[in-house]
């Protein structure tokens, strides 16, 4: 699969690149202009992570930088809070590619991101859930009609407490959403200031084992939960090969994942600054492998895209398939 997600990277973005004219010229090494000035060469690669997934994978091990070193190029490392956050800074042009979950390249892409989809993880309908204090009187997604309910605004969460609400026969307008960053979120959620914390891993499996909270509801059945690769479209058509090079390394930092989660989880520890014990609980409920965009996820995605068109949270109607990079 990696094989295929490399090539149909490489041979599309490349003819992408080339000039109207019809004569071929090599492709830069690499970018840091997003659409560029000069058109210098730029040894750098900026990637933004969060504090899970792949990505981290990737840059606990240092495997990217020693390949990419051998050919000049510097790779930047960028964290942020969430997926909301990680696009923005790829609109602005201070990062190049990076990682999110489902709904914030929907958000993104209504505010006229210049992104593209590269590829994604398998589902993972467990890294995302509910979450309410011990000892709760909630006890049902019914219950939280009229309750308070933390989550990142545009992550992820946000589409899974749309279709669970929904799911119990409540509206979105039903309950009171209090927006606020995973960190700040555990806060209001020790505190009792909030309800109910909807909420992805790592930070869902810390607060099970910190708090004892309870999981109300996750996504199975309701939600796939995919990681997505997302990059400028400018820095993939400039740069295709060192995109094909980058997911290659994620495909074979998550092969190693598979078998060694031991030795993952104490990698990240270090990195992330989450107790092993937590990290154990949210890796053994995500999958591995880097996959290729398929008409099934634009058509997944399409359905979030018009769901939150019509409740109302991005400003107007999108069309997927034009943020997937073979269709321009």
């Amino acid at each position: 699969m990696i094989r295929k997600i490399v090539i149909a990277v490489a041979l599309i973005a490349f003819a992408l690149a080339l000039p109207a004219c019809g004569s071929v010229e090599k492709p830069a090494v690499s970018t840091n202009d997003n659409g560029g000035n000069s058109g210098d060469q730029a040894k750098v690669i900026r990637i933004g992570y969060q504090k899970y997934g792949t990505m981290n994978f990737l840059r606990a091990q240092g495997v990217l930088e020693e390949r990419l070193g051998k050919e000049g190029v510097k790779v930047e490392w960028t964290e942020f809070p969430g997926g909301p956050q990680l696009l923005e800074a790829l609109n602005v042009g201070s990062i190049d590619i990076g990682h999110t979950g489902e709904a914030p390249p929907i958000f993104a892409q209504a505010a006229g991101a210049p992104l593209v989809y590269l590829a994604h993880e398998p589902p993972s309908p467990q890294g995302e859930a509910i979450l309410v204090p011990q000892g709760s009187p909630i006890k049902s997604v019914a219950d939280l009609k009229g309750k308070k309910v933390a989550l990142n605004k545009g992550s992820n969460v946000h589409y899974l407490l749309v279709v669970l609400l929904e799911k119990a026969g409540l509206q979105y307008k039903d309950v009171e959403t209090v927006f606020l960053p995973p960190a700040d979120a555990r806060v209001a959620f020790e505190r009792g200031s909030v309800d109910a914390w909807v909420i992805w891993d790592p930070f869902l499996a810390a607060a099970q084992t910190a708090t004892k909270g309870t999981i109300l509801a996750d996504g199975t059945g309701v939600v796939s939960n995919h990681e997505f690769y997302l990059a400028s479209r400018s820095f993939v058509e400039k740069n295709p090969d060192l995109t094909a090079i980058l997911l290659e390394e994620l495909d074979k930092v998550d092969e190693w994942a598979k078998t060694n989660l031991k030795e993952l989880t104490e990698l990240l520890s270090a990195q992330l600054g989450i107790d092993v014990p937590s990290l154990e609980l949210a890796s053994g409920r995500r999958e591995y492998g880097v996959q290729q965009i398929s008409e099934k996820v634009i058509a997944e995605q399409q359905r979030i895209a018009d769901t939150f068109e019509k409740l109302g949270l991005i400003p107007k109607p999108i069309q997927v398939k034009d943020a997937v990079l073979n269709n321009k």
